[in-house]
Order: structure tokens, then C-alpha cells, then sequence
């Protein structure tokens, strides 16, 4: 099965996985415990929206996803992580 994408679907793509790679990055910081259970929910929320199509609502997904990262970054750097 080939799938094609358009410029626009390919940047979104690349994005995302970019959003995806950053916020395991981070959730690494975080202590043993917290950090499997971040590491599930970022899997999870990637997971939910997987077949979206709308690229209005990824867009809006993807400035969450990058909020909630800088917010994850932000706790841990308070916490000394």
C-alpha cells in the first residue's frame, strides 16, 4: 500500500514526528517512575490523532503538543531533573 502525501501533509508529518521525538527527549529527564508513565501518554496522544486529516486541527495539535513540552521542560528544570 503506497501512500501519498503532499508538500503540505509531508511538512505536517515531519513536524510531528519532530513534537514526538522532542517530548520523549524531555520525558527522559524525569525520574524513573514519572518517566514511564509520560513516555505512555506521549505515546497515547500521538496514537489518538493518528488518522486525523484535518490540517487545521493538526496544526492546532501540534502548538498544544509544543505548550505542553515547554511546560513539561519548564517543571523539570524546577525540579532540578
Amino acid at each position: 500500500m503506497s501512500i501519498t502525501l503532499d508538500l503540505q501533509d509531508f511538512i505536517l508529518r515531519a513536524r510531528v514526528l519532530k513534537l514526538y521525538r522532542q517530548a520523549l527527549r524531555t520525558a527522559r529527564r524525569a525520574p524513573t517512575q514519572p518517566r514511564v508513565e509520560l513516555q505512555q501518554t506521549i505515546r497515547q496522544e500521538i496514537e489518538k490523532n493518528r488518522d486525523c486529516q484535518d490540517k487545521q486541527k493538526i496544526r492546532f495539535l501540534l502548538s498544544e503538543g509544543r505548550e505542553r513540552v515547554k511546560r513539561l521542560d519548564e517543571m523539570l528544570d524546577m525540579q532540578g531533573c
